[in-house]
């Protein structure tokens, strides 16, 4: 474990498989990691609607409308829902999905020895 200003240990690589998730403490904010099939996410776990443990929602996809007009299942594991109220945030940018300028902070993640580092500014 090698921890630097500019990143801070999560977990052992192998103690996070696909589907689980971690929440730690980082510079005083609490992070969630979480390991879907397509990748890492670090999001803040603090939700700007009322202050849930976002990141501790179910993860999932969303519908959306393809060149088509149809509906489809898509994002497969990219979306993370707030327990408390359900408000939908991207995984990767930290997006509302419906609410324009409320977001969650993301954060860079990376896989390094077997150790997962979230990334600091």
């Amino acid at each position: 474990m090698t921890e630097t200003p500019d990143r801070a240990f999560v977990v052992e690589s192998d103690e996070l498989e696909v589907g689980d998730r971690v929440v730690v403490e980082v510079a005083g904010m609490e992070i969630a990691v979480v390991r879907t099939e397509s990748g890492l996410y670090a999001v803040g776990n603090y939700c700007p609607h009322m202050g849930g443990p976002c990141g501790q929602g179910m993860i999932s996809g969303m519908y959306d409308r393809d060149v088509g007009e149809e509906m489809q299942y898509q994002h497969h594991d990219e979306v993370v829902s707030c327990p408390w109220h359900g408000w939908e945030f991207s995984l990767e940018t930290g997006e509302h999905l419906a609410k324009s300028g409320s977001r969650l902070p993301t954060y860079e993640v990376t896989e390094t020895d077997g150790e997962i580092y979230v990334l600091l500014d």
